[in-house]
């Protein structure tokens, strides 16, 4: 994926987490986390936690939690 399709990427992940924020910060980042699991498709999820596993430094902290939760359900599912 190119550069600009990655920073496209954060972005609509940015935009996700600012426009859902729920009563409490883990029902926020569950709610991104399963909005991202099912509507984006499998590369662009994998090129998300990547970045954020690689520090993610442009995505606000809702946004990463939410992909970290996404990271972890990802690899419990292939154990």
């Amino acid at each position: 994926m190119s550069h600009s399709q990655l920073d496209q990427l954060i972005i609509m992940a940015n935009q996700i987490a600012d426009n859902n924020h729920l009563d409490t910060d883990a029902e926020s980042i569950e709610f991104i986390a399963t909005h991202i699991k099912k509507f984006w498709a499998r590369s662009m999820k994998e090129e998300l936690i990547a970045y954020a596993q690689e520090g993610g430094d442009k995505l606000n902290v809702l946004a990463t939690q939410a992909i970290m939760v996404l990271s972890e359900q990802y690899t419990s599912r292939s154990t």
